[in-house]
């Protein structure tokens, strides 16, 4: 009895230990992460691409408030399977919040977005008075 108490101790933590890193592991797995984010900015518009496979646009929010835009979404994935003697549920909640500051330059109530194939299209137009203006010519004057 002493020589199974001193051979198994030693590895029963090891054991455990990587029971829990393995649970912890496909815990990490099953959450929703936060969405990779493209920045393009163009002479009229800036535009945000937010890669979120798996969504439908209904999962979307989108709020200005002041110059913050915030866009979050949450999936619930309900899934049922009967069999005789046995049922299975499984609740799938994934759900995602990102903040952006604004320029001064974003006119915020002309603010746009589509999704499609996975990727959400924030479209930020900007301001008249921030777009390039053409280049003018200034004549001189003969002072007197």
């Amino acid at each position: 009895m002493t020589t199974f108490v001193k051979t198994f101790a030693p590895a029963f933590p090891n054991l455990a230990n990587r029971f829990f890193e393995e649970y912890e592991h496909q815990a990490k797995a099953n959450q929703f992460s936060l969405p990779a984010v493209n920045v393009l900015e163009n002479e009229a518009t800036f535009e945000l691409h937010l890669a979120a496979p798996g969504l439908e646009k209904t999962d979307f929010t989108l709020n200005v408030h002041e110059k913050t835009l915030t866009i979050s979404a949450e999936k619930k994935n309900v899934e049922a399977e009967a069999k005789p003697h046995f049922s299975r549920k499984e609740f799938d909640f994934s759900t995602f919040k990102r903040a952006f500051t604004l320029p001064k330059s974003v006119d915020v109530d002309n603010i746009v977005a589509t999704y499609t194939n996975g990727v959400l299209h924030v479209t930020l137009p900007k301001l008249e008075e921030a777009k390039p203006k053409e280049p003018r010519a200034v004549a001189v004057a003969l002072a007197d």
